[in-house]
């Protein structure tokens, strides 16, 4: 992952994350807020009942006479402090007895909550009840760690969908940006062949050296940089769509390839035989040189030197024979796709072979192929849909 990938993950990342835990946040203080009404009524109402309960009991006692007796509560958590008139202490249980204020009902300190009673009863000694609890600062407490503990693991499981998600997004535009990559570096490794050929070329012709050799390598060069600019101009700038449909012989525009590729297969001395019969078909007569000249072209490219290609058009079967490298059953599907290569030592850049499936498709046409690692292989087009006034046979 580059610098600039790797800036576009942390960007999106932040922005989501940030946004989801922003929201998820919100929603977690608006509850913490509803939560915290809700616990601090529980206790106050928990308090009350118990210093209603301590009230009852004070009342009764000294109604019937009776010596006072402080009770228990079953829950733990609630203590009680008993005052006189004059805040004299008369019974405690409390552990902060000194945080009792006396002028207020109903209070809370870091560590307790508390709730004051006064009896108004002038034949009672007791006259302040004192309740103290910590369940409300320990239910708070409990509940703060529950939000920040929600908040923290939503924040992880965010991150962790959000990083999978922006891998997923961002994997089929690494593997275009990483295609594109080598689709120009593949393009200027095989621009730089013929470059190469055709500087040495003008420069042995302008010392005088091989005239008439030096001008078959020019002609050969300077059509297959013609070659490379018209398949990379109709792979990436034509439309499909767009089609001259017209009746011609098929014949003259094979031959008219063969003869036009002898000059580029005379590099690696490779000689082109060809069969070829008469055939008419209706189609758009640009496109069908594409499927015709890429065959050719890439048998050039995979065929060992001084080899032979055959070049076959008998009965409305178009086929392109070499001798060459041949290919592994395992890529022969693979390399009609774009950017596929047969072998990468071997030249080419991996558009040929999807432009003659393109025209292919798009004319119903069916494509054969035969390969053999270390023979040859054998790529085989019927035209049988395009075929004008012939009996339409299959392959």
């Amino acid at each position: 992952m580059n610098k600039n990938e790797k800036k576009a993950l942390f960007s999106f990342l932040s922005i989501y994350v940030g946004s989801i835990v922003l929201l998820v946040g919100l929603f977690l203080s608006l509850y913490y807020k509803n939560e915290l009404k809700s616990v601090s009524q529980q206790c106050s109402m928990q308090m009350k009942n118990a210093s209603n309960e301590i009230k009852a009991h004070i009342l009764n006692t000294y109604m019937k006479k009776q010596q006072f007796r402080p009770i228990e509560f079953k829950n733990k958590d609630i203590k009680y402090a008993l005052f006189d008139k004059d805040k004299n202490l008369l019974f405690s249980n409390m552990i902060n007895k000194d945080e009792v204020i006396f002028h207020k009902t109903n209070y809370q300190t870091s560590q307790y909550s508390y709730y004051i009673v006064k009896l108004n009863e002038d034949d009672i000694p007791i006259e302040y009840i004192a309740i103290q609890t910590c369940s409300q600062v320990q239910d708070i407490d409990r509940l703060k760690l529950i939000m920040i503990t929600i908040l923290i693991l939503t924040s992880i499981f965010v991150a962790i969908v959000a990083y999978l998600l922006a891998k997923l997004l961002l994997k089929p535009v690494r593997e275009k940006v990483e295609s594109m990559d080598n689709f120009i570096k593949d393009t200027a490794h095989e621009l730089n062949t013929p470059v190469s050929v055709l500087m040495t070329s003008v420069a042995m012709l302008k010392k005088g050296k091989n005239p008439e050799k030096m001008m078959k390598y020019i002609v050969s060069s300077s059509k297959q940089i013609s070659q490379l600019y018209n398949d990379i101009h109709f792979s990436t700038f034509s439309n499909m769509d767009d089609s001259i449909e017209e009746e011609f012989n098929l014949e003259d525009l094979v031959s008219h390839s063969v003869e036009y590729f002898n000059d580029i297969s005379i590099t690696k001395n490779i000689e082109i035989e060809s069969k070829i019969e008469v055939c008419k078909i209706k189609a758009d007569k640009n496109k069908i040189q594409k499927i015709v000249n890429n065959l050719i072209s890439n048998a050039i490219k995979y065929s060992h030197n001084n080899s032979k290609i055959i070049v076959s058009l008998v009965d409305g079967i178009f086929s392109v024979q070499d001798f060459g490298i041949g290919i592994d059953k395992a890529q022969q599907k693979e390399i009609f796709k774009r950017y596929k290569r047969g072998e990468n030592s071997e030249g080419g850049f991996g558009i040929g072979l999807d432009i003659v499936k393109r025209v292919a498709k798009e004319y119903e046409l069916d494509i054969k192929l035969i390969s053999k690692q270390n023979v040859g292989s054998t790529f085989f087009v019927d035209l049988k849909n395009i075929l004008v006034d012939v009996d339409k046979g299959e392959f």
